[in-house]
């Protein structure tokens, strides 16, 4: 899938208010102003990150000449919708803080105005979007602000930007993680699990820092189960329980291909789990889902085809996708992250389940505790989840578990110096790590 990049350094950039200060009241006034490119500020605090060989630092401010200058909202948001300064309606809920990183890629692209029309969170919840992007990506950062200004969205009431996670995380409720290095020629997985890392330990501080107490995390950038253990483990004031790794679009492709196979329509298909890693190593289990109701083994007679072709497609669906297409997805990515978030705020049907990367401590199914696994969840709607206990297991399932299982623990024991558990020691048995990030 795709990713955007993001620097493990930080640099705080600001956006002046003086800049507004000559702004009409006529809103044609206010457009012609406001879209001036915005300079960097000569004043502004660098935030420099120091990385030692057993831990990623906290960041150290270093203050450059001038006065300290507050980071401010973005251009229309600042001015119009105030929330604060308005007498709430009746009919509408409190507003929520959301952030985003990799807000400048594609998948963030297609995300961002879902969750500023209403799609996501319903018609009657405004919402902040704190946007975090990168040193490099900042001016697009600021065309996309421009571009979520012009589409006038009465439920997006703030808008704000920087490349500062503690200054993006202050107070949010949600913080979806998409921001990512990909993985470079030549590079080593290991190489790529330590770079992402660095990343999202610092996130994962940040978060703990500053972020609501029940912030609900879900971590997109891959190797996303990895990065989100490593994210909760930075985050000890944060119930481990909020952290998800996103194997939703796994789930959804999964679907799709037992619905073409079955010849039916895909909302006919229920009962999917994806068990372990977001990898080539994930198991797409056909054992427990339903066609119309009944057992898909009931519905689709070929065992070979729902062994092997059936799960390779869903294993190796982004590599197929980026040859098409001559990139990784990204739309059905942005779609299958508001089907995750939807998952948690939504009551799950009666007797149905979703899947999920999550904490596997006290897990019902003898999985290896203390990693994040995508397992099969409901929920009641009020944003949290529990295991489904009425899932059975065959030897073909319990073997490729195991095999996935082995992969997640051996990737925390690349990353051990990122998580509190001493010296890293990398003995991963292959690289499967998905298409598209080679």
């Amino acid at each position: 899938m795709a990713v955007a990049e993001l620097s493990p350094s930080f640099t705080k950039t600001h956006l002046h208010s003086s800049q507004l200060s000559s702004l009409s009241t006529r809103l044609a006034n206010f457009r012609r102003c406001a879209f001036r490119p915005l300079p960097r500020a000569r004043n502004s605090l660098t935030i420099s990150c120091s990385v030692a060989p057993n831990q990623v630092q906290a960041p150290v401010a270093v203050q450059n000449e001038g006065p300290k200058t507050k980071t401010e909202c973005f251009g229309v948001f600042c001015l119009t919708y105030d929330l604060k300064a308005e007498e709430e309606t009746k009919t509408w809920k409190k507003l929520i803080n959301i952030a985003v990183s990799g807000a400048a890629g594609m998948i963030s692209n297609h995300l961002l105005f879902k969750l500023a029309s209403g799609e996501v969170f319903g018609p009657d919840q405004p919402i902040a979007l704190k946007l975090l992007g990168s040193e490099r990506s900042f001016q697009a950062l600021e065309g996309v602000a421009m571009e979520l200004e012009d589409s006038l969205f009465p439920l997006l009431r703030e808008v704000s930007i920087s490349i500062d996670p503690y200054e993006v995380f202050q107070d949010v409720e949600w913080a979806l993680l998409i921001g990512a290095k990909p993985r470079g020629p030549g590079m080593e997985r290991a190489g790529l699990l330590d770079i992402n890392g660095q990343i999202f330990a610092e996130q994962g501080k940040a978060l703990n820092a500053v972020a609501s107490r029940n912030v609900k995390v879900i971590v997109v950038g891959n190797p996303c189960n990895t990065n989100a253990l490593i994210c909760l483990k930075n985050a000890p004031n944060i119930p481990a329980k909020n952290f998800h790794a996103l194997t939703r679009l796994d789930e959804n492709r999964a679907k799709c291909q037992l619905a073409l196979k079955a010849g039916v329509f895909y909302d006919k298909v229920s009962n999917m789990t994806i068990w372990g890693n977001h990898s080539t190593t994930q198991v797409p289990d056909f054992l427990n889902a339903r066609i119309n109701g009944f057992p898909v083994k009931e519905v689709i007679r070929d065992q070979k085809w729902l062994e092997e072709e059936f799960t390779e497609k869903v294993q190796k669906r982004g590599g197929v996708l980026i040859k098409k297409w001559g990139r990784s997805s990204a739309a059905s990515t942005s779609v299958s992250i508001v089907d995750a978030i939807r998952s948690l705020i939504t009551p799950t049907p009666e007797g149905d389940w979703f899947s999920s990367g999550v904490y596997t401590t006290g897990n019902p199914y003898g999985i290896a505790e203390d990693i994040v696994f995508s397992m099969p969840c409901r929920s009641k709607g009020d944003g949290d989840y529990e295991f489904v206990k009425d899932v059975v297991f065959d030897d073909y399932l319990l073997e490729r578990i195991t095999r996935t299982e082995a992969e997640l623990l051996a990737e925390k024991r690349c990353v051990a110096h990122l998580i509190g558990e001493g010296i890293a020691f990398c003995d991963l048995p292959e690289d499967t790590m998905l298409p598209g990030e080679m």
